[in-house]
């Protein structure tokens, strides 16, 4: 995810929320409850992003929890990606010259899958591939992890919603041992407003900081609040927990993307639920200290 403002939040959808009453078990900081450590990309500190290989990293390094970021090919194919541009973590400049700007909607699932998605991390994983949604989530599934899903650029993908909890229902995804194993988040409300919609019990998150006025109208829909640690403190953590989210639990707080151990004490400090980081070993090791 980037540390970019997340998208605004429409009238209606702040203007329909009904006003819920806080929460009367919120985790307290001081109750000891270390927060969920969350592979931001898998371990994209040691491994390309959102490769498999960046999985299995993180499983090695003992995450419970990985993030990834999907998108939607020209064909209709689910791949996880994180720019809107294969150009940054392929070869598709070389593959595909007479192809720019390189956009992920641009290119079938079958030329995408031609791409070597790890030579410019490290020739280690040369050959590395841009993995499907259907083959993420079957790797995350295999090591027993939680799963972390960014709807990215949804308004890129009109529908993307609807056919993101398709695969995750065909692939077991969405019942009940597994959905305890999921949250969908987005910088879009609209977009989780549609996840929620479509599918209430599946888990949200919305990726940024929304004033603390207006949370009574995200925790309608949402079950966390994503915001970047730079913009999180004590007291922001402390709001959002107070509220009930459409689950009947206290709204969760997972912040992005903390890398230091320094960065990982401070957070931890303010009471997050979950720190997401390309580095998890950094975060455990933190923590335990």
């Amino acid at each position: 995810m980037h540390a970019r403002a997340a998208t605004a939040m429409t009238t209606a959808l702040l203007g329909t929320a009904a006003l819920l009453l806080p929460a009367t078990d919120v985790r307290a900081v001081e109750d000891g409850t270390p927060p969920a450590i969350i592979a931001h990309r898998g371990a994209s500190g040691y491994a390309p992003e959102n490769t498999l290989a960046a999985v299995d990293k993180a499983a090695r390094l003992g995450a419970v929890w990985v993030e990834n970021d999907v998108q939607r090919t020209r064909d209709g194919k689910l791949v996880v990606l994180h720019d809107d541009s294969l150009r940054r973590t392929t070869d598709v400049e070389q593959v595909f010259p007479g192809r720019a700007p390189w956009k992920v909607k641009d290119f079938t699932a079958a030329e995408i899958a031609r791409l070597d998605a790890g030579s410019w991390f490290g020739s280690v994983y040369a050959g590395a591939r841009v993995p499907t949604l259907k083959q993420y989530v079957r790797r995350v599934d295999l090591h027993h992890q939680k799963l972390l899903l960014e709807l990215k650029n949804p308004e890129l993908y009109p529908g993307i919603e609807q056919e993101t909890l398709k695969l995750l229902g065909n692939e077991g995804w969405l019942d009940r041992k597994h959905r305890s194993r999921l949250v969908v988040q987005s910088f879009s409300a609209a977009s989780l407003r549609t996840v929620h919609d479509l599918k209430p019990a599946v888990k949200t998150g919305f990726l940024g900081r929304p004033p603390m006025a207006d949370l009574h109208a995200y925790a309608v829909f949402a079950d966390q609040i994503n915001p970047s640690y730079a913009a999180v403190s004590r007291a922001y953590v402390a709001a959002v927990q107070a509220f009930t989210g459409p689950h009947g639990r206290p709204l969760e707080v997972s912040t992005w993307t903390v890398n230091t151990a320094d960065a990982a004490r401070l957070v931890a400090g303010y009471g997050v639920d979950g720190i997401i980081t390309n580095k998890p070993d950094v975060v455990r090791d933190a923590l335990r200290e």
